[in-house]
């Protein structure tokens, strides 16, 4: 069976940053009260986060600054099946020099060992450093910058799926959106 680790961002990847208009979808944004604050979001996009979470052998996992808090109460609020997924921390790193998500995920890699990768955030491809690791794991690795004003787009949907289903068919260039 094949071993797959996803993990993914909450702003600007699942919750864009002040979105307009329509989703990729072609529906309006959705809106839910998440404690003191309001996110906007695509339904369909978190269907389909909930598909690819059931998919055999997809390990998600949460690699976002909310830590804890997403599966707490953005999955509820927004009817995310995360609530059970592991969350990386930025432990002794917040606020560091380094970008702490990219040494949370090596170490979480190095412990999992998967098969496969699939990282989204939409900082990647302003990180030289994650750039250049992603480089190395070439084929193995699929990483998705998504635009923080759309987030996740049908697109880039449509690559993961591609990912998961066939493998990686090209690797990941710094800078690509």
């Amino acid at each position: 069976m094949k071993s797959i680790s996803l993990y993914l961002d909450v702003d600007g990847v699942v919750c864009p940053f002040g979105p307009v208009g329509t989703t990729d979808w072609g529906t309006a944004w959705q809106y839910a009260g998440v404690g003191l604050m309001e996110v906007k979001y695509a339904a369909e996009l978190v269907g389909e986060l909930n598909d690819l979470s059931g998919c055999a052998g997809v390990r998600c996992v949460w690699l976002t600054s909310w830590e804890e808090l997403a599966p707490k109460y953005l999955c509820r609020a927004i009817g995310l099946d995360g609530r059970k997924w592991p969350v990386l921390s930025s432990g002794d790193q917040a606020g560091g020099y380094e970008w702490w998500k990219l040494d949370a995920i090596q170490r979480d890699i190095e412990k999992h060992s998967p098969e496969r990768i699939v990282w989204i955030d939409d900082q990647l491809d302003s990180e030289d450093r994650a750039g250049a690791w992603m480089t190395i794991l070439g084929r193995r690795i699929l990483g998705v910058s998504p635009d923080p004003r759309r987030g996740i787009s049908l697109t880039d949907i449509l690559s993961i799926k591609a990912f998961l289903d066939s493998g990686p068919t090209e690797q990941w260039q710094h800078g690509e959106r």
